[in-house]
């Protein structure tokens, strides 16, 4: 059923070192890309670049945001429910600055093996892979 899948936007930052910024909201127990629900109206992108600057601080260039797919995966947060995220990934940025809704920022190195345990479903199982595998 449709009301079972969660719209979200993501984006995937990297520092000059090539780690992925990951995010742990206020109440959860999974790391995740910065991103979240669109508001009314809101184009993916505008969701992506909007969700970055709430929770992290960051305001990002849309013209350098790229798209890397479109995933579908377990919700880490709502258990029986499933999350299809739109994935962009954007050039290194400076020093995130968390909000409040975030408990915890993580930079994560994607070719760790194995990786942490604590990471979201759509994160460790259809991001992280396609960042190997797709040239940007």
């Amino acid at each position: 059923m449709t009301q079972d899948v969660i719209q979200v936007s993501a984006v995937v930052l990297r520092s000059p070192a090539g780690e992925v910024l990951t995010v742990r909201k206020r109440g959860t127990a999974r790391f995740m890309l910065p991103g979240g629900k669109p508001e009314p109206g809101e184009t993916a992108a505008q969701t992506a670049l909007r969700e970055c600057a709430e929770e992290v601080g960051v305001e990002l260039d849309p013209d350098a945001l790229l798209e890397l797919g479109t995933f579908s995966a377990a919700a880490a947060n709502e258990a029986g429910r499933r999350v299809r995220g739109t994935v962009y990934v954007h050039p290194a940025v400076v020093a995130p600055v968390p909000s409040r809704e975030i408990a915890e920022v993580r930079w994560l190195d994607p070719d760790l093996d194995p990786l942490p345990d604590d990471l979201a479903p759509l994160l460790e199982h259809q991001v992280l892979p396609a960042l190997r595998t797709h040239v940007l």
